[in-house]
């Protein structure tokens, strides 16, 4: 099959209804929809079987992380994967230039067999799972404060709540307000583990890190946010890792350990990814460590996995090959 779509209807914008939208625009194509990790994985083999030239991922980064980690698992080479913004945040879609569900798929159709143009990115690798990004901290703590207060909520009003504004409300709601009554923030040590570390300058050039080798201590101290990317965004325009793909072949890993007070008086410059700021510290690591001095949630592509201590992450071997839409617009 010439091209596979799977659309997950737990996604925010997942439904029956852009299922039935995709086949009309793109007949020759096999759309399926799953609701549930068991229907995903019995896709997945049908696709290890009789992998597809395009592989549409119908979802949020999490959906498009999970089918990039079962391909990998069962050692099939990643097809041109097309992330469709059909989740909450979409930092990954955003990056390969989508804006419009419908009209993208207009413009594949008319491609009429021929390859999309692709973008390579790297990968985080983390516990088995191959991401764009993952980590702790008010990240982690928003998308949990999010889901809760959006739980809490009638489920007539949901819907309503969603996207930026939510994420929002979440932050000054449930997030900051936790972290001003605290004791303290949970405090971080960064360890290199691979090849000698590079950091981010003040003139935004990357540059090697003196006595950065494997085993280095990199950072060592409080932390709001700490985590790794390959991709400049986390969603809704959140640009927390503007500088992710300045060195390929690396991770961007960022420790931000400013205070609650200080980070909030900073919210717009945060957002944009603007370098330098205070207390905001930048690598780029093959692999590397995170000890931390209490349990910490830690999130992979915007999923929740629980409470962690330590973490290690790299850089992964994979690269993902994911349509180029905004090359693929410049088209028509």
């Amino acid at each position: 099959m010439p091209i596979t779509a799977i659309v997950n209807l737990n996604a925010k914008s997942g439904s029956q209804s852009m299922v039935r939208d995709m086949r009309a625009l793109l007949p020759s194509a096999n759309i399926v929809a799953t609701s549930s990790a068991q229907e995903a994985d019995r896709m997945l083999d049908k696709l290890a079987a009789s992998p597809p030239r395009i592989l549409l991922s119908g979802g949020g980064d999490g959906t498009a992380s999970g089918l990039i980690t079962g391909l990998r698992a069962r050692d099939v080479d990643l097809p041109a994967l097309g992330i469709l913004p059909l989740g909450t945040g979409n930092g990954w879609a955003r990056a390969t230039g989508i804006r419009r569900v419908r009209e993208s798929l207009r413009h594949l159709a008319s491609l009429e067999g021929a390859q999309p143009p692709t973008l390579d990115f790297d990968l985080v690798e983390t516990e088995g799972r191959l991401a764009p990004f993952a980590g702790t901290g008010w990240d982690a703590e928003i998308i949990s404060d999010y889901h809760h207060r959006r739980d809490a909520m009638p489920e007539a009003v949901r819907g309503q709540v969603g996207g930026l504004p939510g994420y929002l409300a979440s932050i000054f709601t449930r997030t900051i307000p936790r972290h001003l009554a605290s004791s303290g923030p949970p405090t971080v040590r960064l360890i290199n583990t691979g090849e000698p570390a590079m950091r981010l300058g003040d003139d935004g050039k990357p540059v090697l890190v003196p006595g950065g080798e494997a085993g280095a201590v990199l950072y060592d101290g409080p932390m709001s946010v700490a985590g790794a990317s390959t991709v400049e965004e986390l969603g809704l325009g959140f640009r927390a890792f503007p500088h992710a793909r300045d060195v390929a072949g690396r991770l961007c890993a960022r420790v931000y350990g400013a205070t609650p007070m200080e980070a909030t008086l900073r919210i717009p410059q945060l957002w944009r990814g603007v370098h330098p700021l205070p207390k905001s510290h930048i690598f780029f690591l093959t692999s590397c460590r995170w000890e931390f001095d209490r349990e910490v949630p830690f999130e992979v592509a915007g999923d929740l996995l629980g409470d962690r201590k330590v973490v290690e992450m790299r850089a992964a071997h994979t690269r993902a090959p994911l349509v180029d839409w905004g090359a693929l617009r410049a088209q028509h």
